[in-house]
């Protein structure tokens, strides 16, 4: 645990404690397969490097609220890849990056000391650390009844679900969001949906609107008040470095969170979103990455699985979630001891303890060389 010098009280950084496994797998005559941040390897699509050079020349301040073709382009990417329609422009709202938006939600929506944030058992660590920054607590929110009895105090005031599921590529169905919409209306919990890898959905063949969105007509009847969806662009164009990313729901709490906002100077470059409406607008470099992907997948399934771990979810999203039965750092030594570096399913809660994140994300050859060491 550190305590900075503003008094947060933030957990060490996670990543700081891979570091002598990062040696180790460095040290293999064959050189390391990284297979644990989960960062883009793949080249920018053109498409997009040559809109980012389009907008280049950019010398006044841009808009918080972003341009109004980007926003278009948001209201238009819903409808066609989410199945959700007639959102309107003042319901979307660029950022950058989704981790920035995930980490300062809470602060965002004003919430402070005793006030609670729901979070999955299993979770992006940034949902916690979000809530710490705010003054709040987290609370593991696995289920509603996981929550116990609710009182003022106990009840969350924003609660993260993440689907598909990052790390373990869980998808939330329509029945179950729509439960979780229902109840949330009913003691007044703001819903935060992170679906940054939705566009990468294995199951059956089945992309894009297989994942359901918390703002599909079908889990919310229509209605987005007290609900929001955050998106990236990091995994399905290769955006990482761009930091480009969105919010879209309802009105009244997008309209709240940019206020903050524009005082804070929160303000994704004009380049950057001209970029961004561009690649939303663009299917065809997200459907080549995404067959990129399910390669990559194919060949690290087969090669886990023989290598005597189980997978688990992992129906969507970058990453095969996987356990041996162990303590996760001893399949992190072993595997790095192969030259193979994976993330500690510690890292997402006590619930990860026995399993690891095996990332996608390296190139073919790398992916190859992984293969023959498992």
């Amino acid at each position: 645990m550190t305590t900075s010098r503003t008094g947060l009280h933030l957990p060490d950084f996670p990543w700081d404690s891979l570091a002598p496994y990062k040696a180790r797998a460095v040290a293999h005559p064959e050189g390391i397969v990284d297979l644990s941040v989960g960062t883009p390897v793949d080249p920018t699509p053109e498409v997009v490097r040559r809109a980012l050079a389009e907008a280049a020349d950019a010398p006044g301040y841009p808009l918080t609220v972003g341009t109004a073709d980007v926003r278009v382009a948001i209201c238009e990417w819903f409808e066609r890849r989410r199945g959700v329609p007639g959102l309107a422009i003042d319901a979307v709202l660029p950022t950058i990056g989704s981790k920035e938006l995930v980490a300062w939600l809470p602060t965002l929506l004003g919430l402070g000391a005793g006030d609670v944030v729901g979070i999955p058992a299993v979770a992006y660590p940034t949902y916690d650390i979000g809530a710490r920054i705010a003054g709040a607590t987290s609370v593991v929110a696995q289920s509603l009844t996981s929550l116990g009895p609710l009182t003022a105090a106990t009840t969350p005031k924003l609660l993260w679900l993440n689907s598909p599921g990052n790390p373990n590529g869980q998808v939330l169905g329509v029945d179950h969001l729509r439960k979780v919409v229902a109840w949330a209306r009913r003691h007044g919990v703001v819903v935060a949906s992170d679906e940054c890898y939705a566009e990468l959905d294995w199951r059956d063949g089945q992309v894009g609107t297989s994942t359901p969105s918390i703002l599909h007509p079908d889990v919310c009847d229509g209605s987005h008040d007290g609900l929001l969806a955050v998106y990236s662009l990091s995994k399905q164009s290769n955006l990482a470095g761009y930091r480009a990313a969105f919010l879209a729901g309802d009105p009244a709490l997008v309209g709240a969170i940019l206020e903050v906002r524009k005082h804070a100077g929160m303000i994704m470059p004009t380049p950057v979103q001209h970029a961004m409406a561009v690649a939303l607008r663009d299917d065809t470099h997200v459907q080549a990455q995404r067959t990129a992907y399910a390669r990559r997948r194919e060949q690290l399934l087969a090669a886990v699985t023989r290598a005597g771990l189980r997978v688990e979810h992992s129906e969507a999203g970058l990453y095969l979630w996987a356990t041996r039965e162990e303590d996760c750092w001893t399949t992190v030594s072993d595997l790095a001891d192969r030259g193979i570096l994976v993330a500690p399913g510690a890292f997402y809660g006590v619930a990860g303890a026995r399993h690891v994140r095996i990332a996608l994300t390296a190139s073919d050859e790398r992916v190859a060389a992984a293969c023959a060491r498992f």
